[in-house]
């Protein structure tokens, strides 16, 4: 079969500290020793993941190294992914961030700017390259937010999750939760930085993930932590996400290979870093669990590897804008 080599595989992993679901007081870095055979994974089958990337995860040693490696040979990309409770500079928004993790979009816009570029210098920094691709950490973002990333020139955003809402999801309790997704498009459009919910002509791309609604509960197939989790479980319960749960393999590869009958330019893989390690999170707790993790990959990776092309979110937006993807038509600048 002749694979459409404009039609790309996006991979995106959340590249942040362990277990950030149980709000640690002390925020460690272990899963960033995990993702070298997640890299090799990826590179066997050609693909090129981003790891979108946070404060403690870009001190991290062992982040650093696998960081340099992969730019020095082009097999991925480091991105951006903010924290707002735990990136510099310090500013306390609730009597505990640490338990509430606040969304960045609910801090003053003096303070969210100052965030957004203490972590962008720090990435580019270590890393030695410019950031150009982002997401916004817990899934909420809004206008200042979209402006701040132009201002320090990045050209891609993935934080739309199409038919989710975030409302009901706690931030600062003072404040009215996270993003109401559902308006947004599902497909990729240049954001009009007045009204990020619209295409306009902004140098802005973005990138929703990969996600339908779906007519039946995706529950069963979640473990019960997720459930529990206000955070998480009921957001992932009501839509079908191109992320990885326990046995949930049949209903990813569904959901490719809709995404192929609908001829989709691209879709978008999500996981955090923390999901490769066991017991960094509350869905793969054992070695047990991660093995049975790669071989799902295994398995949904070579059925994408069939229709689309790896690339990085910097790389493919580079090609929407050159005219080397396909189009968008209307929506393009």
């Amino acid at each position: 079969m002749k694979i459409a080599r404009d039609k790309a595989f996006l991979i995106t992993i959340d590249t942040e500290g362990d277990a950030a679901w149980a709000q640690p007081r002390v925020i460690e870095t272990r899963n960033a020793q995990y993702l070298q055979r997640f890299q090799s994974l990826c590179e066997r089958f050609g693909f090129k993941p981003t790891y979108l990337t946070n404060y403690e995860m870009a001190l991290a040693p062992a982040m650093q190294e696998l960081g340099h490696d992969i730019i020095r040979r082009g097999t991925g990309e480091i991105g951006m992914h903010l924290h707002a409770w735990h990136s510099p500079p310090e500013h306390a928004l609730t009597p505990d961030d640490l338990h509430h993790q606040p969304f960045l979009i609910e801090y003053p816009t003096a303070v969210l700017q100052q965030k957004v570029r203490h972590l962008t210098d720090l990435l580019e920094q270590t890393f030695a390259t410019k950031m150009l691709s982002h997401r916004a950490g817990r899934w909420s973002f809004d206008s200042r937010y979209a402006r701040t990333l132009v201002d320090c020139g990045y050209i891609v955003d993935c934080s739309v999750t199409p038919t989710v809402s975030w409302r009901d999801t706690p931030g600062d309790p003072a404040q009215h939760g996270g993003t109401d997704f559902r308006p947004f498009p599902s497909q990729a459009y240049f954001m009009d930085l007045d009204q990020i919910d619209r295409p306009g002509r902004s140098p802005l791309l973005e990138l929703p993930m990969t996600i339908r609604s779906s007519r039946r509960s995706w529950a069963r197939h979640l473990p019960a932590a997720f459930e529990r989790l206000p955070r998480i479980g009921p957001k992932l319960s009501k839509a079908r996400w191109l992320r990885p749960g326990r046995g949930n393999l049949a209903q990813m590869q569904q959901l490719v290979q809709d995404m192929v009958a609908d001829d989709a330019p691209y879709i978008e893989f999500m996981l955090h870093s923390s999901e490769f390690m066991p017991g960094g999170n509350p869905t793969f707790v054992s070695e047990a669990d991660i093995e049975a993790l790669y071989s799902d990959l295994e398995q949904l990776f070579e059925t994408i590897a069939k229709h689309f092309s790896g690339a990085t979110l910097a790389g493919y937006a580079q090609r929407v804008r050159a005219g080397q993807a396909p189009s968008l038509g209307h929506l393009a600048a």
